[in-house]
């Protein structure tokens, strides 16, 4: 691949993605004494008072070390919020701070033992506490270095592997990696252009039939009448025009793993035979009586709500618990803010062929224009108005409106990113709430927040 360049910025750029802040949780709040001890290192502190806000902020901060405070709390019922909020940032060191009396419970050592980079008995002292949170810091950062060094080798050795170093993306690789350890069946969800095919095949590769084939199926793509036939096969003479036997999609993928794309698209009528091949395993060719065992791994990927599909009755029920064994939620491109400029350098560099000769790059405002960009139309859409940027640039940097797009200056000259945010936000809650007829759990899922956080968000914007 070329642009070793742009590589070695990339480098740097993911190397110093991880600062030194600590985020502080505790239902009593950490006192003043160890919050100016923290700070007076150098140290950055912020605060969460319960377990969404603590996983908002660490997302939103890039947060890497935590501390948690037992102080204050009587009942191990303070310990189910804990675990939940630690199972939420697997990429957060954390370490406890707790009263000496409260480690004669049982329950309390198996969280710290299972869950923590270290703990401290009150009262605490300040140079053993800087030194735990330095070292949870380092291994925090080997870790991240770690991971960034995959993304580099599949920047320069793979060019159709998924892009990006945000914590949002990290945490859709993390899901890869457990759900390709098992053969069950995978629903992938989230919106057109997102990369679910790409996701689909990291599950694949990663799995135990990564030697089998990969097929990929576009279900809203095949003609109604035709898809048990293609999904399937079918014997010589089953029909007008069937002067063979041939094997469908289902029988070539036998030992690999078959894609259902848009499987919200499969027709009712034809979705009780992928149930029974789900329940069975087994398979039978129009126009034939034999079942055929067929060992084949079936991913299922879908941009619209299969929950409402089958409130509506678009989608059988028994079809869809038998997919959603193990889903994997795909971000937006606007949740994935920080890896739009990555993303941006490594199509100019993979489409580099296809560029003016005396194309260096994107200009700042060009940049500061895509990272406030909605991107409907998700990846996808960045990879074609990277391209189409390449061509139509007349000059040394490509500018937003050779990308087809307006510039911050023009169109945000008086608005703060931060406003844009929230305006965003509030129009995205706004317009869920009225589509899902004010149901907050269907609203809450949609957006993939809890209700504390929706019930929340809908008191800041008075919705």
């Amino acid at each position: 691949m070329q642009g070793a360049q742009h590589t070695n910025g990339l480098r740097g750029r993911i190397m110093n993605a991880i600062d030194r802040t600590v985020i502080v949780y505790g239902r009593q709040g950490i006192s003043d004494t160890v919050v100016n001890c923290i700070r007076s290192s150098n140290w950055n502190v912020t605060t969460a008072q319960d377990v969404d806000n603590a996983c908002q902020l660490i997302t939103d901060k890039n947060i890497f070390v935590g501390l948690a405070d037992f102080s204050g709390n009587d009942n191990n019922s303070y310990l189910n919020p804990i675990e939940d909020l630690v199972s939420r940032s697997e990429q957060v060191k954390w370490l406890g701070l707790i009263p000496s009396n409260d480690l004669v419970s049982p329950e309390l050592k198996k969280v710290i033992h299972n869950s923590f980079f270290d703990f401290h008995t009150l009262p605490y002292e300040p140079q053993r506490l800087l030194t735990s949170l330095g070292h949870a810091y380092g291994m925090a950062k080997i870790a991240l270095d770690q991971t960034s060094q995959t993304l580099l080798d599949n920047l320069e050795f793979a060019e159709d592997e998924m892009v990006g170093a945000s914590p949002q993306l990290q945490a859709v690789f993390s899901v890869i990696r457990k759900v390709a350890a098992v053969p069950a069946p995978v629903l992938i969800t989230g919106e057109s252009g997102t990369g679910k095919e790409l996701a689909a095949k990291a599950v694949h590769e990663r799995s135990k039939c990564a030697s089998g084939p990969f097929i990929a199926v576009n279900c809203g793509a095949i003609p109604h009448s035709l898809i048990q036939a293609e999904l399937f096969g079918y014997e010589k003479g089953a029909f007008t025009g069937a002067q063979t036997r041939r094997i469908g999609y289902f029988e070539a993928a036998d030992g690999g793993t078959i894609f259902l794309d848009e499987i919200g698209d499969l027709p009712f009528e034809q979705q009780i035979n992928l149930l029974r091949f789900l329940q069975e395993k087994t398979i039978q060719r129009v126009g034939g009586t034999q079942h055929i065992k067929v060992d084949v791994r079936v991913i299922a990927a879908t941009h619209i709500d299969l929950e409402r599909a089958v409130s509506e009755g678009g989608l059988r029920e028994d079809l869809y618990y038998r997919l959603n064994v193990l889903q994997l939620k795909m971000p937006s491109l606007r949740e994935r803010e920080d890896d739009i400029e990555l993303l941006a350098k490594y199509f100019f560099d993979k489409f580099s062929g296809e560029k003016n000769g005396n194309v260096k790059g994107f200009s700042q405002s060009c940049l500061n224009a895509m990272a406030i960009y909605p991107w409907h139309g998700n990846v996808r859409e960045l990879i074609n108005r990277v391209r189409r940027g390449m061509v139509m640039c007349e000059n040394k940097f490509i500018s937003a409106s050779d990308l087809g797009i307006q510039s911050p200056v023009s169109s945000f000259q008086l608005v703060s990113l931060k406003q844009v945010k929230a305006q965003a936000e509030e129009e995205a809650i706004r317009w869920a709430v009225q589509r899902s007829s004010k149901n907050m759990s269907l609203v809450a899922r949609q957006l993939g927040i809890s209700r504390v956080t929706l019930y929340r968000l809908m008191a800041k914007y008075n919705i």
